[in-house]
């Protein structure tokens, strides 16, 4: 069996270098690596807000008209307790 320790990769360099920078620069790195993966499955993020807020849109339109009905917080979490326990 040999002793000899391999040299770290340039990967593994490269890593140990980027992990060592702040965490908010990590983070735009992070979501500038994963844009560049497959940048047509990543909606850009205005897309995604504008999205949202249709949805909530029609939420509240449907709660206003009547249509869909409210849940009474203390229920839910009761609900989310008894999942839990």
């Amino acid at each position: 069996m040999s002793t000899e320790i391999a040299a770290p990769t340039q990967l593994e360099r490269l890593t140990m270098e980027l992990l060592g920078l702040p965490t908010a620069t990590r983070a735009r790195l992070a979501e500038q690596l994963i844009k560049s993966l497959e940048p047509e499955e990543y909606p850009p993020q205005e897309a995604v807000k504008r999205r949202q807020m249709e949805v909530v849109g029609r939420r509240v339109a449907d709660f206003e008209s009547g249509k869909t009905q409210g849940i009474p917080a203390e229920d839910v979490f009761r609900e989310i307790e008894e999942e839990i326990e």
